[in-house]
């Protein structure tokens, strides 16, 4: 029924029309963004699921930034400790060299002075083995690095003083060999020292692949994190694009259509001619 009180067909055109031209509007914001939920308005409870994986993705930054300081002073630890090792291996060969009582007095004299500067550099590498204010190897405290995203979960790394005179190095540090009776009581310490410093490098060793170990344990926890909120709130571009070209040509049909229930009045006044 055409009427001049109302124009039924114009109106669910109207009605088509605006539906259409809001759906094209969400599938353009969603070609835009690359997300097919990009606020709360979209989609209340998987916003608030992706924004609580977001934040444990941002905290376990966090983590990866404090396994990574750790795994550099547990390195620098080690090679300290490597550095000792030989140190202390040459200073053995110079008090076996020191037992020998045929020697004379200025090669004794010698091989002492060559001892004490051995000696010495100990000291100095282990108060250089720091990393970021943190030493593990020269009487320094244990290092707790963070192991997950709310901050209850830590892995500690046990400090081991190499210092001389130690319960690992103990070897004086006045220790000399000016004398074969110095040297010989120099190389049981010595031997002593070597088997204590080398299992304290393996337990170190030990606590450097722990720490790496769940570095990279953190690093696939992120990606697949990330994948999840991907999964949760990307849009598929392929799909959009093909919903794009068909509500573009719907919208068109849309105000064709109209057009056409427009004209149903035009109609009605040609009839009173």
């Amino acid at each position: 029924m055409t009427s001049v009180n109302t124009n039924y067909g114009a109106s669910v055109a109207l009605q088509n029309l605006n539906a259409t031209n809001k759906a094209l509007m969400e599938t353009q914001s969603r070609i835009n963004t690359g997300l097919k939920i990009s606020g709360p308005k979209d989609n209340g409870a998987i916003y608030n699921i992706a924004q609580g994986m977001r934040a444990d993705v941002q905290s376990l930054g966090a983590v990866q930034r404090s396994l990574d300081r750790t795994v550099s002073v547990v390195d620098t630890a080690i090679a300290a400790g490597t550095n000792v090792s030989d140190l202390l291996k040459e200073m053995k060969e110079k008090a076996l060299a020191a037992r020998d009582s045929t020697i004379d007095n200025t090669a004794r004299t010698a091989y002492d002075t060559d001892f004490k500067a051995l000696r010495d550099q100990i000291t100095k590498t282990l108060a250089n083995a720091a990393f970021d204010g943190s030493n593990l190897v020269n009487g320094g405290s244990n290092l707790a690095a963070l192991a997950n995203a709310d901050g209850t979960s830590f892995i500690t790394v046990t400090a081991r003083n190499l210092s001389l005179g130690g319960s690992i190095v103990t070897l004086a540090a006045t220790a000399s060999i000016s004398t074969a009776a110095l040297a010989s009581t120099a190389l049981t310490t010595l031997e002593t020292s070597l088997n204590n410093l080398n299992l304290s490098l393996s337990q170190l060793g030990t606590d450097a692949k722990k720490v790496n170990m769940h570095k990279t344990f953190v690093s696939k926890l992120v990606d697949e994190l990330n994948n999840g909120i991907g999964n949760l709130v990307d849009a598929d571009l392929a799909r959009e694009s093909a919903n794009l070209q068909a509500l573009q040509t719907k919208q068109q049909l849309g105000v064709q259509a109209l057009s056409i229930a427009n004209q149903s009045p035009q109609i009605l006044m040609a009839l009173f001619r």
